[in-house]
């Protein structure tokens, strides 16, 4: 009989060995990464955002106004970009800093 106590792995981020309990706590720690829009809500997949400036989108040709509302939008684990879909346009990245929780 084992016990999860006795397991260990080796954690490449700090060189150390570590328990196996403890790398499952770090690891879902890294999977929350908490994204925050300019008004300092926290974004969850799924939320719609408003842009809060013009935003003008690189190899589109096309300016997202002011107030432009983005459905469902996607966190990509990095804190200050979110993946959206908007009409006309494919692979939407924006940064959290210029929308808004709607």
């Amino acid at each position: 009989m084992t016990d999860d106590n006795d397991d260990y792995v080796y954690d490449e981020a700090t060189g150390e060995w570590i328990s196996a309990a403890d790398a499952a706590t770090r690891a879902t720690a890294l999977d929350r990464i908490e994204v925050r829009d300019s008004a300092g809500n926290l974004l969850a997949d799924g939320d719609s955002v408003i842009t809060i400036k013009d935003l003008k989108v690189k190899g589109a040709g096309q300016t997202l106004r002011k107030g432009t509302v983005i459905k469902s939008i996607r966190l990509t684990g990095d804190a200050q970009e979110i993946d959206c879909r908007y009409e006309g346009i494919k692979g939407l990245v924006l940064r959290a800093e210029f929308v808004r929780k709607h």
